[in-house]
């Protein structure tokens, strides 16, 4: 499902992302958790066609990561602040996307419908709650139906309803069998989501295994 060979980003000052090797299965729920800098947000940043490693290589269902056009059907990216258009609707954000993933208009219609949106469509994003922003954006990373998501801490800033509704719909798409990634700096929610957890420092992979594994020597893991 992805495969992950000596992957390296550094940026200036030394700080990024070292070689890091490791394969994820269909259906895993992986955390990559780790410090501000650590390389979370990079890694994923990569494997979502975002920015290119300076070595190494990924592939995802056999699809290098350097082939963009590619790799859209193959990841929905999900960053931790919504990059959507402010000034267009709900619904004109996604059929912009439809048209990029190459998916008809009637499947926006459908992923507004699985996510609740129909009735917030012809609204602008700029006036939406950050919840219903990361929901917005959530449904675009789906458009294409890709097997791999890749959430970058999903539920920062959100409050306790809008965090139980992201990890409800988070156990929904583990349980259709997608394969996740996901950052996080709360220990409880790691614990909660992720079948598995890469424990990232400095740059460098420290830990891979399971959640609970005392080993881990992430806070609140154990």
């Amino acid at each position: 499902m992805l495969e992950i060979y000596n992957l390296t980003k550094v940026y200036s000052g030394n700080r990024g992302l070292y070689p890091i090797s490791f394969r994820a299965d269909k259906g895993e729920a992986i955390a990559i958790v780790g410090h501000n800098g650590a390389g979370k947000s990079t890694l994923l940043k990569m494997l979502g066609g975002w920015i290119l490693p300076d070595s190494g290589r990924a592939l995802i269902e056999g699809t290098n990561i350097s082939d963009r056009s590619a790799l859209a059907r193959k990841t929905g990216f999900i960053p931790e602040t919504p990059n959507l258009y402010d000034n267009f609707s709900v619904e004109y954000n996604l059929k912009l996307f439809a048209r990029l993933f190459r998916v008809s208009l009637e499947r926006v219609v459908l992923v507004m419908e699985q996510f609740g949106l129909l009735k917030f469509r012809n609204d602008q994003v700029r006036v939406l709650s950050k919840g219903l922003k990361q929901r917005v954006s959530i449904a675009r990373a789906l458009l294409s139906e890709p097997p791999v998501i890749l959430f970058d801490e999903p539920t920062a800033g959100l409050d306790y309803n809008m965090t139980g509704e992201i990890h409800a719909l988070f156990k929904t798409l583990h349980e259709s069998g997608k394969t996740i990634l996901f950052t996080s700096h709360r220990a409880e929610e790691t614990k909660t989501l992720a079948t598995r957890v890469i424990n990232l420092q400095e740059g460098k992979m420290v830990f891979d295994g399971l959640p609970y594994d005392k080993k881990c020597n992430y806070p609140g893991l154990k």
